[in-house]
This record gives C-alpha cells, structure tokens and sequence, in this order.
C-alpha cells in the first residue's frame, strides 16, 4: 500500500479555490429517478433554457436562481455521474455537490447509472454529444482500469477532461497506471486502507472496554460476522481485512485472544452482497439467516457484527431488532455493530444506543474537493496543479505519494462521543 504524502499549505492560493463555501445538508434519502434519466435537482445557472427532450425529466429548477452569479465556472457545463442515486453515501455528496457547483455557478447534470455500467457509458455519451466538457464521473465497475481508460477515450474524442471520484480508477497494486498516463484526468477519493485501519483499531478499544459484557457465552472469544459490500471493489476488500486484522492487533497486545468467525465451516470470513450494492437489505437478509441458527439459546450467539459501510450495518441493526437485541430500551442486549461511512441514520442510531461506531467518509469534503478541480479545470489550469491547490486549502485533503493528479480525502472515526 502506498502511503499518502501530505502537502504543506501553499503560500498563495488560486483564487477559485479559497472561493470554496459551505454547503448545505447531508442528505440521506434515496432517489427513485430511472436509470439514465436526468436527475430533476440539477440547477441550470440563469439565462439558460431547459433543452430537456420530451418524455425525460428535466432540469427545470426555475430561473436558476440557486446558481450563483460570477461564480469561478459560471456557465461551465458540468455532466455529474453516480454510479447509484440510491446508495446513501453517494446521495450526501449529490446533495452537498449540487450546493457547491450552483454556488459556482456551473451549468451541470447529474445521471443515474443505477449500478449499470453500459447505462453510464451511454449517459457520458449523451453528455458529450449535448457539448457537456467536464465530466465528473463515479464509475459503476470500480478499479477497473479498461473502464477508465473508455471514459477517457471518449472525453478525448470530445475535447471533455475528467475528474473521476469516490472509485478506484485502477485496480489495487496498479496505482498510477491510468492516472499516469494522462495528463486531463485526475482523481478524488479516499485512501482505501484508511477506513479499515480506523475501523478495526476502533473495534479493538471498544471490546477491551467492554470485554466481558460482548462475550455474551463467556467463553473468553468474542465471535463476529462480516459484512462485505462488494467482492471487487478495493474499499471492500481493505476493510474487510483491516477491520479484522487491526482489531486483532489490539486484541492480542492486551493479552487478549483474536476474534472468531462465527461459521467455522467459512472459507472467506465474510458475507457479500452478491449485486455488489452494500446495501441494507443485503445486511439484514444475512444476518436473519444467522440468527435462526445463532443465539444466545444455543450458547452460539454472534457477539459483533462488522459492517464495510452503514446502509448493511443498518440493515444488520434491524435484524437485531427483530429479535429483542439493541432496541435501546433498559434491559435489552446489544450486540456491537461498526459500519464506514458516518450517515445521518448512522450517527442516530448511534446516539439511541442501537450502533457502536462507524468511520466518517466526508461527503462535504468530497464535494468541496470536487468543486475545487470543476473550477481549476474551468480556468485551464494543469490537473496536477489544481489537485495541489485544492489540497492547500485543508488539512483533510493530500495528494497521493507518486501520483500528482491523484487527492485523498481523509477518514475519522466516530463514535458519537466526539
């Protein structure tokens, strides 16, 4: 893995970078919006005219009274595309991304690729015929360099550059491949070792203090279930491991034994969403299965449950429910549930009792960040040197070791006591 080099604030900064502001809201809920229909938030900066086709839902947000006028990209067309509206995180940095890019003044589309691939590379050729030049892409197929290197192919043919975020662009052990090797791209993500690390450190404190409580058979080992998002996806795959491993770590530094898989017959340690959504019906189909076969009555009972993002760990929570345990009412059981992400519905089950602990992936820093390149690029300035700029302006962000178009957007553990 490698590690992230932090930048030193920049003595003067561009311009439309410090014009970065606050955004509003952290929204959490989900969007209906067929897949590879125009989302109908998207506001068009004023004076312009809705173009939208018959029988598609438009932007038709008014006179585009949201968008700020002498914004750094006023009039810039921006085409946004997530890889599913539905997926909770993904909606907070849509809600928080169309607050900055009207308060830059950009003229901008979101697309739904509804976890379709092909859906998204047909929307990002619709973009580019409708003459969009920045494209702003959350791939569908994460880490996956041929997918990239396609989006590319197609900006290239239309004058288009591209900032990728939230997913890989490359596959893990490949860094630099594709953002190497071309110079009107770059990336906004995270530091995927980052959540797993955290995840699991936090896991091991909060069992040490809470030791006999969890070890619900006393049998000295605490027994967990995993709950994998995505088989591929790099994020998956490191906080499946490091949120066992680092856990682990702290386990056996206090003298304790290492956590145990509760299906002994398990060859991966985990279970995954097979549709790859990290969804919360994944999490409580899963965990409604082990429970008729796991309790506390046939002395077998899981004793923590980790999640490699919030929407399974709620999903797990309400299996749990269902059956008597972290309801939050004095006199019932809980039994501990870490997830990633930090959602609004996360930090509230926090706060009532019914969740441990996640990691905050910070919608609102993603947004910035990508606000800050969309005006970079809208000002002809050289990737590499916008991503450089953009992380002067917060200690959240750095640029990759050996990858200079590439920006983290760091994690922070939350536990609701902060």
């Amino acid at each position: 893995m490698k590690k992230m080099k932090r930048i030193s604030a920049l003595a003067v900064v561009l311009a439309m970078v410090l014009a970065l502001t606050a955004c509003g809201g952290n929204g959490g809920s989900k969007d209906t919006t067929a897949a590879a229909e125009k989302d109908t938030t998207a506001a068009p900066a004023a004076g312009n005219e809705d173009t939208t086709a018959a029988g598609e839902e438009g932007t038709t947000a008014g006179s585009g009274s949201e968008a700020a006028q002498g914004g750094a990209a006023e009039g810039v067309k921006v085409a946004v595309f997530y890889y599913n509206f539905s997926d909770t995180y993904i909606s907070s940095v849509r809600t928080a991304l169309d607050a900055e890019l009207n308060a830059a003044g950009a003229v901008y589309q979101n697309f739904d690729a509804n976890g379709n691939q092909t859906t998204q590379n047909e929307s990002i050729d619709t973009a580019l015929t409708d003459g969009y030049k920045i494209l702003v892409v959350n791939m569908v197929t994460s880490g996956s360099s041929d997918t990239a290197k396609a989006i590319i192919e197609k900006a290239n043919g239309q004058g288009a550059q591209v900032i990728f975020f939230n997913r890989a662009v490359e596959e893990d052990g490949n860094e630099g491949a594709v953002l190497g090797a071309n110079d009107n791209i770059c990336f906004i993500g995270t530091d995927a070792p980052e959540a797993g690390h955290l995840q699991g450190k936090m896991i091991g404190e909060y069992l040490l203090a809470n030791y006999d409580t969890v070890d619900l058979n006393g049998d000295g080992v605490i027994s967990y279930a995993m709950m994998k998002g995505d088989e591929a996806n790099v994020e998956a795959i490191y906080r499946t491991q490091y949120g066992v491993e680092d856990a682990n770590a702290v386990l056996t530094a206090a003298d304790k034994p290492e956590l145990a898989y509760f299906d002994a017959s398990s060859q991966s340690g985990y279970q995954v969403d097979m549709d790859g959504q990290w969804s919360a019906k994944a999490g409580q189909e899963y965990m409604q299965t082990n429970l008729s076969q796991y309790s506390e009555a046939n002395n077998n009972m899981i004793e923590l449950v980790i999640c490699n993002n919030d929407n399974m760990a709620e999903g797990v929570i309400s299996a749990l429910q269902a059956v008597g345990y972290n309801t939050g009412e004095e006199g019932s059981k809980t039994i501990p549930v870490f997830g990633v992400d930090a959602t609004d519905s996360a930090q509230s089950l926090i706060a009532q009792g019914a969740m441990a602990g996640t990691v905050k992936q910070d919608a609102v820093g993603m947004a910035k960040a990508i606000r800050g390149m969309v005006e970079n690029v809208a000002a002809g300035t050289p990737m590499a040197d916008g991503i450089a700029a953009v992380a002067a302006t917060d200690e959240i962000y750095s640029v990759a070791e050996g990858v200079a178009n590439k920006l983290y957007v760091a994690y922070a553990a939350f536990t609701g006591a902060e």
